[in-house]
């Protein structure tokens, strides 16, 4: 792991991040959408976020991450976030998150299982470029 600065994964970051914006605010309405496709889409953003600023296996760093957010889910079924003295509205609050549910790890699972496909798609058109 090497500290390095990637402009192109700051600005997939930002991407992203708005999409989540997007689908928190306005389409909270579509069932799916915020059910579902946030909780996939959030490991993408993770990934990214921490790919502009590391230089990292890119396997190793989707394992981390899934890891990661089974460990937060894990977090919401013992009611960490209001253990830790915060409460519903507050930030930090809803970034731990207060509701444990199977379903959010498989779309975890299912946000990693598309990034590593991604990555390996990726490597083998980077592989037949530079032949």
């Amino acid at each position: 792991m090497e500290f390095k600065f990637s402009l192109k994964y700051l600005l997939l970051t930002i991407f992203i991040f708005l999409i989540e914006v997007l689908i928190a605010t306005k389409l909270a309405d579509i069932f799916f959408v915020r059910a579902y496709l946030g909780d996939v889409i959030v490991v993408m953003l993770l990934y990214t976020f921490v790919k502009s600023f590391v230089k990292i296996n890119s396997e190793k760093l989707i394992l981390g991450i899934f890891v990661f957010s089974c460990l937060v889910e894990f977090a919401q079924y013992f009611t960490v976030a209001e253990k830790l003295g915060f409460r519903p509205g507050d930030l930090m609050y809803t970034v731990i998150g207060n509701s444990f549910s199977w379903i959010d790890i498989l779309c975890y699972g299912a946000g990693c299982i598309l990034l590593y496909l991604f990555v390996k798609l990726n490597l083998k058109k980077e592989e037949e470029l530079s032949l």
